[in-house]
């Protein structure tokens, strides 16, 4: 078992394993008690590859459903490739200022 407190700041990569942020925080269903979603806190790079507006004192924080987990390590390994994350209906994206 892993805490959650472990996996903040940790490395998020593709699985074609490219780098797009780090692990920032999650949602938790009350009912149950299960994480939901992981709140990932993109790099620049992938901020602009997505066409996503960065704030002037921010960054770019999207949700994405615990299910593109594939692995936790020394990184957090996602089931999605990059262009896959791209195109996804469920990354929801909000600002952090």
């Amino acid at each position: 078992m892993v805490s959650i407190g472990e996996l903040t700041w940790k490395k998020v990569i593709t699985s074609d394993g490219i780098p797009i942020g780090q692990l920032e925080g999650g949602e938790i269903n009350q009912k149950n008690w299960q994480i939901t979603h992981v709140h990932i806190g993109l790099n620049d790079k992938t901020s602009e590859e997505f066409e996503l507006k960065k704030p002037f004192l921010g960054r770019v924080v999207v949700c994405l459903p615990v299910s593109y987990i594939q692995s936790v390590g020394e990184v957090v390994t996602l089931n999605k490739t990059f262009q896959e994350l791209k195109e996804s209906k469920e990354c929801q994206e909000f600002a952090i200022s």
